[in-house]
């Protein structure tokens, strides 16, 4: 029992840094960015090229796939999102569904359609016993990682002077721009943290969730119930949201894996109709 409720906190854990950035740009920025899981499936290729093609240890691939994904959010930002700013939530779905295709077709005449594998470190591999509990070390490993990328988000929020200047961007931006805030800047600034998250978060998820050009479609159903049942008013709903899904999945396909995915979407239904706001709601 403990085993698998460790198991779900790590899913969930990984869940909640794919879905921290649509949360973001969602909730914070109101902008619907679909596309999100192509900048996960971005970071998972970077990190499974560059262990399988260059030879690079996995950690250090790690800040690669950042690295890359916020720099591609960052030049998508400019050259494209931003343009899209004052349509329609439509407009801004249909566009970045299209994205999502056309990174999914990109990926498949660059890599191939076959499945990306690599080898964890030996120090990652197996299980280690911890209060007579088994405890999968790249479980463990997800949980120390995500836990100080929610701690690290929840500070720059509420505690910086970055985090202070975005709130006030979201919640007035002529305002803000007379404060002398750069609201162009800050939104980019926002919008690649996010696309790094997710492409860090693609380059954790690989062992768990696989990874080939379909990976963003994959993802974006359970990005997307996270954002959901969490609302979009701050990142804590998200957070608690993701642990929901994670634990839930990962006891239903044990006790019940007949039903595959049921139990999610069952999940997702009865939370909505008891709080249809999310479980954080907003207090603007």
């Amino acid at each position: 029992m403990l085993t698998i409720l460790i198991d779900g906190i790590a899913y969930g854990m990984l869940l909640f840094v794919m879905a921290s950035g649509l949360a973001v740009t969602l909730g914070l920025m109101n902008f619907v960015n679909l596309a999100h899981g192509a900048f996960a499936m971005l970071g998972g290729y970077v990190t499974a090229l560059a262990m399988n093609r260059l030879g690079l240890p996995f950690l250090a691939t790690l800040p690669l796939a950042f690295l890359a994904s916020a720099a591609l959010g960052a030049i998508a930002e400019r050259t494209l999102y931003v343009w899209l700013y004052r349509r329609s939530h439509l407009d801004q779905v249909l566009f970045s569904i299209a994205l999502v295709f056309m990174s999914m077709a990109a990926a498949d005449w660059l890599v191939g359609s076959q499945q990306q594998l690599i080898t964890l470190p030996a120090w990652l591999q197996g299980r280690l016993e911890i209060a007579g509990v088994a405890i999968g070390r790249y479980r463990l490993f997800l949980i120390l990682v995500c836990a100080a990328l929610v701690v690290a988000l929840q500070l720059i929020l509420a505690r910086t002077r970055f985090g202070a200047r975005l709130r006030a961007a979201v919640d007035n931006q002529r305002v803000a721009r007379g404060l002398g805030i750069n609201v162009s800047a800050i939104f980019a600034a926002t919008f690649a943290v996010g696309s790094g998250l997710a492409g860090l978060g693609g380059a954790l998820g690989i062992e768990l969730l696989g990874l080939d050009p379909s990976f963003p479609l994959k993802i974006l159903v359970y990005v997307m119930i996270v954002v959901t049942i969490g609302g979009t008013s701050s990142l804590t709903g998200p957070f608690i949201a993701a642990l929901i899904i994670g634990v839930a999945d990962v006891a239903g396909k044990y006790y019940l894996p007949e039903l595959g995915a049921f139990l999610i979407y069952l999940m997702m239904i009865v939370l909505l109709v008891l709080r249809p706001q999310g479980l954080i709601a907003s207090g603007r």
